[in-house]
């Protein structure tokens, strides 16, 4: 009975502090310097890390220091295909003509543009997770001190502090929305919808020692638009809505998501489609389309790409965002991966792994670029406005801009693109003419 009123006692004395010395600067937006003094250890520490790692390797070997993939890992020829073919000046076929297409077969085989794009960002340098880099050896003594020390203070201290905050941040997100939807239709009742929201999600960017660097604030979203962003993980969202208030657009989930869904509708106009209502375009387009003719609504929240990439990239954005029509606020994340992991690989961890994995990493670091609002220019398609906006992101976030569909991180390439493709490499052998 004693040790029971002991554990009572401990835990009101841990809710307290937390509430004191976290969620409720972080309600009122004010910081009183520990997530600042934790990162300035937390770099120093890193920094050191790196020294010491340095000195143990006098020749560093690839499995301590690793180029990271987006640089590539084997040399490419980027000959166009048609230059490469066009020095073929012979009148009969040989079948060395066809050493160009296997080499680049090879090529893709080896290291492709979309599958690198789905797993996680190599880092140069070892930042005391053992995630990061598997083939991390023995170094020192010291070194080996400082990660155990790292283990149990990110496990003992902040698994069990972010875990709070996330459970305050969320139950507060429900009980808050639910009370504030009894209210009527009402300029109060925005106002009160508007304050929950951002307090929930600053206590949120909390649970997760959020370290966010917003820039270009002139360029916010405004009510009526639409905000576009790459997408790097379900995080996105909590990263966005800590220094603004948006509509969210997705598919009705069960489950605790599904409790949050329903409570937060009730306060906000957020778009939540059933399964069978999400295939129909014309559906979800008529849906959007009203929300955005209403000036007084949040801007909507979109992620075009429609999956997961690991921030190393910007792939295609799907086309139905660009339909809808209005002024789109495009907005580029880049996340810092020495700190921690934000991209979600879903088709290799559930959600509960993921959220385990970032409750455990160091800090959630990362800059967020709002940009000039963009419109449809005339005689300009949706798939042409899309392309635009996504290469704006692309440079603005320095992020690699690819064409390819983030579908492809679960489906094949369709035939029609492949029989495409065999119609032009024909063409050119028989020299029938040229794609160029």
């Amino acid at each position: 009975e004693d040790v029971g009123w002991a554990v009572v006692r401990v835990g009101a004395v841990w809710l307290g502090l937390v509430l004191a010395l976290i969620v409720v600067p972080s309600a009122l937006g004010i910081s009183l310097g520990i997530s600042e003094a934790y990162m300035w250890v937390l770099v120093k520490t890193l920094e050191w890390a790196t020294i010491r790692i340095e000195k143990g390797v006098k020749k560093p070997r690839p499995q301590m220091l690793k180029t990271p993939a987006a640089n590539g890992i084997i040399e490419r020829d980027e000959t166009p295909m048609e230059k490469e073919i066009a020095r073929l000046h012979r009148v009969d076929f040989e079948f060395s003509d066809i050493f160009y297409f296997c080499r680049k077969g090879f090529e893709a085989i080896v290291e492709d543009e979309v599958t690198q794009r789905f797993s996680s960002e190599e880092l140069v340098s070892w930042n005391l997770l053992t995630r990061t880099n598997v083939n991390f050896h023995y170094i020192s003594l010291r070194l080996t001190v400082v990660w155990v020390i790292g283990v149990i203070v990110r496990y003992c201290f902040l698994l069990p502090l972010r875990f709070t905050l996330a459970a305050i941040g969320i139950t507060s997100m429900i009980v808050g929305t639910t009370a504030v939807g009894q209210l009527p239709n009402s300029s109060v009742k925005n106002y009160l919808s508007e304050l929950v929201h951002l307090t929930c999600s600053r206590i949120l960017v909390r649970a997760l020692s959020g370290t966010i660097r917003y820039h270009n604030k002139e360029n916010k979203p405004q009510k009526g638009g639409i905000c576009v962003a790459n997408h790097t993980s379900p995080i996105d969202a909590i990263i966005l809505t800590n220094d603004g208030c948006y509509a969210m657009v997705g598919q009705v989930h069960g489950g605790l998501m599904g409790v949050i869904q329903r409570a937060t509708v009730k306060a906000c106009p957020h778009v939540w489609f059933e399964r069978s209502e999400i295939k129909d375009r014309h559906l979800v387009t008529k849906r959007l389309r009203e929300h955005v003719a209403d000036k007084s609504k949040l801007p909507i929240l979109i992620f075009p790409e429609g999956t997961c990439i690991n921030n190393t990239s910007v792939m295609m954005f799907k086309k139905g965002s660009f339909e809808i029509g209005g002024t789109i606020y495009p907005v580029a994340i880049k996340y810092d991966p020495q700190f921690g992991d934000a991209f979600w690989n879903s088709s290799k961890y559930n959600i509960v792994s993921y959220l385990l994995r970032i409750m455990t990493s160091w800090a959630i670091v990362c800059n967020v670029w709002y940009m000039p609002p963009m419109v449809r220019e005339e005689g300009e398609d949706a798939v042409q406005f899309a392309n635009r906006v996504k290469s704006a992101i692309a440079r603005q976030g320095g992020l690699t801009e690819l064409p390819w569909d983030g579908g492809l991180k679960r489906a094949k390439v369709k035939d029609t693109f492949r029989e495409e493709q065999q119609k032009n490499y024909s063409k050119m052998l028989v020299r029938n003419g040229s794609v160029g």
